[in-house]
C-alpha cells in the first residue's frame, strides 16, 4: 500500500506545477544634463531627444523566477553588470544567475563602470566615465519597476516566433582586401558613396521576434536583430536611435510591451545604408519597425507548459598584448588623449576582473522544446550568432549580445590577424573563440 502512494504521487504531482506566469516592467535610465555619455568617449548629456529605458520581462514557474532585461545604455561592465544582476534579482525574487541584463549599445548613453571611473578620479585631470549617484539611483528604479510588476503577473500559455528579413540596415564594418587582411572599415555611417556602394558582406539578415501569451491575449514581445545601433551621435542629445523609435513605435501600435535586444553586431553596422543625416535615421527606423511588424504577420503558435534555464560561468582570459602596468600608466597620464586613458582604465577593469576570478554568464533560456533565447557577453561577432542557430538547426535561435561589456569586442580568433578596428579594442585573448564555440554549443544543446 505504501508503495502505491509514493507512486500515485510521482505520477500526479507533475500535474500540479506551478502555472507558468508572465510580468513586464518599464523604468527610465535617462542619465541628466551634464551626465557624461559613452563612457566619456562622446560629448556629455546637452539634452534630451527620447528618454531612456529599461525594458523586461520576469518569467515566472515553479522555480526561481528568470529576468530578461534590455537597457537603452551604451554599456553595463564587469562590477556593474553584476551589481545590476544581484539588485534585478532581488527584486525578483530569483539569484543573479537567472537574471540576464543587456545593453542596446547606441552611443549617445551611458556606460555603466563605476571602476573604470574611480580608477580615473584617482590620477591628474581624470576624464569622468559616469555619473555613479544617478546610475545608482536609475538602477534602483529599474528594481522598483520589477517589484511591482511581479505582484500582478498574467497566466502564460503560449508563445509565438517569427522572423523577418530586414532591408537596408545591416552591412559588415570589415571589408576585406586580396591579401585576407582588412582593406577598409565601413563603420556606422560614411558620407563616401563609394563604401556605401560596396556589398553588404557577411550579415544576418533576419529580424527574429518570440511573444508570450495568454489565451488569444498577447502580452508581450522580444525582437532580436545583429547590427550596431546608431545612425549619428556625438551631439550631446540622448537617444534610443532608430530601433528605439521603431520598438517604441511596435508598442504603440498594439498597446503591448516591445522589448528589442542587440545581437552579435561586432562586426556589423548599418555604414552601407547610412550617411549620417537625420533623414538616415527615420529610414533605418521605419526599415527595423517594418520587420517587426512582419515578423509578427505569421507566428509560429504553440503551448508553453515548461522552461528551461541555464547558465555557464565562463572566465575569458585577457589578452596578454596589453598588460595591466601599462595600461595603467596610460590611464595615469595626464598629458594622453582622455579616450586613450579611459579605453586603458576600461581594459584594466576587465584585467582585474579576470584576476579576481570573477566570471562572466553565459546563459540560455529553453521555452518548450524547440525555441532557444541565447545571452553573450560584449560586442560578440555576428559569427557567433551564426553558429549558434546551427546548433539547432531544427529550432529557433535568438541571440542577445551585449550582456556583460567587459571583454569589449570579441571577435574570430583568425580576425587579430586580419587586422581592423576590433582587435585593437577586443580585451579578451585571441583565443576566447574557442570558449565561446564550446559554451554557446553547451548551453544549446539537446538534452
Amino acid at each position: 500500500m505504501y508503495k502505491l502512494v509514493i507512486l500515485f504521487f510521482l505520477l500526479v504531482l507533475p500535474a500540479f506545477a506551478a502555472p507558468l506566469k508572465l510580468a513586464t516592467f518599464r523604468a527610465d535610465v535617462t542619465p541628466p544634463v551634464g551626465a557624461p555619455l559613452c563612457g566619456g568617449l562622446v560629448k556629455p548629456v546637452a539634452g534630451v531627444s527620447e528618454p531612456l529605458l529599461a525594458l523586461g520581462v520576469v518569467i515566472l514557474s515553479d522555480e526561481k523566477p528568470v529576468v530578461l532585461c534590455a537597457v537603452d545604455w551604451c554599456e553595463i561592465r564587469a562590477g556593474d553588470h553584476v551589481h545590476w544582476r544581484e539588485v534585478l534579482a532581488r527584486a525578483a525574487g530569483t539569484t543573479q544567475e537567472r537574471v540576464a541584463v543587456h545593453s542596446l549599445h547606441q552611443h549617445n548613453a551611458p556606460i555603466g563602470d563605476a571602476a573604470a571611473h574611480e580608477l580615473l578620479a584617482g590620477c591628474l585631470a581624470p576624464p569622468a566615465v559616469l555619473d555613479i549617484p544617478w546610475a545608482e539611483r536609475a538602477l534602483q528604479g529599474v528594481a522598483a519597476s520589477i517589484e511591482a510588476a511581479v505582484k500582478n503577473p498574467q497566466p502564460v500559455t503560449h508563445i509565438a516566433t517569427g522572423q523577418a528579413a530586414v532591408q537596408q540596415v545591416a552591412s559588415n564594418r570589415r571589408i576585406m582586401g586580396p591579401d585576407g587582411k582588412v582593406a577598409k572599415m565601413r563603420l556606422s555611417s560614411t558620407k563616401d558613396a563609394a563604401m556605401r556602394d560596396l556589398p553588404e558582406g557577411l550579415i544576418d539578415p533576419m529580424l527574429k521576434t518570440v511573444s508570450f501569451w495568454n489565451g488569444e491575449k498577447k502580452l508581450a514581445v522580444l525582437h532580436y536583430y545583429a547590427t550596431h545601433p546608431m545612425s549619428y551621435y556625438g551631439d550631446g542629445m540622448v537617444t534610443y536611435d532608430f530601433v528605439g523609435t521603431a520598438r517604441e513605435r511596435r508598442t504603440q501600435d498594439d498597446g503591448v510591451p516591445h522589448v528589442y535586444f542587440t545581437g552579435c553586431g561586432g562586426n556589423i553596422a548599418a555604414g552601407k545604408y547610412n550617411d549620417a543625416s537625420k533623414e538616415a535615421r527615420v529610414r533605418l527606423g521605419e526599415n527595423i519597425h517594418a520587420a517587426m511588424v512582419a515578423s509578427e504577420d505569421k507566428p509560429q503558435r504553440r503551448p508553453l507548459a515548461k522552461i528551461e534555464w541555464r547558465a555557464r560561468p565562463v572566465l575569458l582570459l585577457p589578452n596578454p598584448e596589453f598588460p595591466e602596468k601599462r595600461m595603467l600608466k596610460v590611464a595615469e597620464n595626464p598629458a594622453t588623449a582622455a579616450a586613450t586613458r579611459i579605453s586603458a582604465a576600461l581594459r584594466v577593469g576587465f584585467i582585474r576582473q579576470c584576476a579576481a576570478g570573477v566570471p562572466i554568464q553565459f546563459t540560455s533560456l529553453h521555452l518548450g522544446d524547440d525555441v532557444c533565447l541565447l545571452h553573450l557577453p560584449g560586442e560578440s561577432f555576428l559569427e557567433y550568432q551564426l553558429y549558434a542557430q546551427q546548433q539547432r538547426p531544427d529550432g529557433f535561435v535568438a541571440t542577445a549580445s551585449y550582456g556583460d561589456g567587459a571583454p569589449g569586442y570579441i571577435p574570430l580568433e583568425k580576425s587579430f590577424a586580419e587586422g581592423g578596428y576590433e582587435p585593437t579594442q577586443a580585451f579578451a585573448a585571441p583565443e576566447s573563440e574557442k570558449v565561446m564555440r564550446e559554451t554557446i554549443a553547451e548551453l544549446l544543446s539537446a538534452k
